[in-house]
Formats: structure tokens, sequence, C-alpha cells
């Protein structure tokens, strides 16, 4: 990992914990803990468990990621979004820097005109939303997600990146499942993270918008 992920990926990190004491969602011994592992895991490098929120809700089991998501919704105005359903164009594929995702536990997954996609299981971490703020011109509009699905997201994307191209004329088979089916991946610390039932909605934090209770559909 390079100098300037790890630093980004503690910082996120620091300030997710600090905003889920604040929301009442963990208490700070608990954190204080998770911290601990979190640097242990680190020196491992291994992204998809470098993740305090992931020790929290599936190592220590003191939080859940549905809690988190929920709050986000009721006090934050985000959306929701599950990539797996999601057709992302090719173009924010290819633009992804794939360690940066990893540090803040987000992915740029669409755009309209000036306005940008972006999932996030770091909502709460201050970090995460000044960073991605700066990298483009326009507004974003930030959907919650879960560690899982970021987490298949980016290492789907990192095989499509080192997988041989198909043949001129064709007819090789897709080297993926299709979107919304098992692929055999493991969510982190092998625990499935569920989305609450509240339907996802379009609407960028912070904003007085009125909710649409849908996704963008897949595109065709």
């Amino acid at each position: 990992m390079l100098p300037e992920h790890r630093q980004l990926l503690m910082r996120a990190n620091r300030l997710l914990g600090a905003g889920l004491v604040e929301a009442n969602l963990v208490k700070l011994e608990d954190l204080e803990k998770a911290n601990e592992k979190l640097l242990e895991i680190m020196q491992a490098d291994q992204p998809r468990q470098s993740t305090v929120l992931g020790i929290l809700a599936y190592q220590m089991k003191v939080l859940k990621e549905e809690d988190l998501l929920n709050h986000i919704v009721d006090n934050e105005g985000a959306g929701l979004v599950d990539l797996r359903g999601y057709d992302v164009p090719d173009e924010v594929k290819k633009s992804t820097d794939i360690p940066t995702c990893w540090a803040t536990w987000s992915v740029p997954f669409d755009h309209d005109e000036d306005f940008h996609f972006i999932a996030t299981a770091y909502y709460l971490s201050p970090a995460v939303r000044s960073f991605w703020e700066k990298q483009y011109s326009g507004p974003i509009l930030w959907f919650g997600s879960t560690l899982e699905v970021i987490a298949d997201y980016l290492e789907k994307l990192i095989a499509e990146r080192v997988a041989p191209q198909p043949p001129a004329n064709g007819g090789s088979r897709q080297p993926f499942a299709s979107l919304g089916t098992a692929t055999g991946t493991r969510s982190p610390f092998g625990t499935a993270s569920p989305f609450p039932a509240k339907g996802p909605v379009l609407v960028p934090a912070g904003t007085s918008t009125p909710p649409i209770p849908l996704v963008p559909p897949p595109r065709n």
C-alpha cells in the first residue's frame, strides 16, 4: 500500500469511528479495541479486511451495518444502492482508482451531466466525503452501501482488468456470473451484510429535495 493510500485509509477509519460514536451507534471503548485490531490487520496489507467498520460489525459484533444504513437514510438524507444489480458505465470503471476506493470504502458508479454518483460504506466519515468532493467539479449524489457490496465490486473490477480480452470473433463465455447471482466471493470477515428493507432514494445528502424511492434503472 502506498503511503498516501495508507494515510487516507487511517484518516477515513479514524473519522468514521468518531462519527459512529457521535451517532451513538458504538461505544468509545469498543471503538478503541477495534482501532487496535485495525492496526494489526493493516500490517498484513489486506485491503478487504482493513476496515474498522468491519471489525466492529463482524469480529466484535457490536454494530449492525443495517443500523448504520438506516441512520444515514433517516438522518443524513443519503440514498442506498446495491451495485450487484447496477450496470456501471465502462468509462466510470476505467477511470476508477482501486487503491483509493479500498482506502475510503467508496466507489464512483455513475454520472449524469454534472452529477457524480458514489456508493460508500463510510458516509459518516467526513474525511471520505471531503476527499471525493475534491475529485469532482460537480455535485455528488451519495448512496450508502455495505462493505460486502463495495468489496465484491472492487474485486470484480480487479478481475476484469487482468482478464484476457475476448477474441475478435466473439463467442467466448462471460468471465463473471451475471449480476444478482451468487459468485462465491466472501463478504468481509465471512458474514453477509443485509440491506435494510427501506427502499433506496436518489437524493444528495444535506438537501431538502423530496426523496424518489427508486435507484436509476440499469442501462440498456
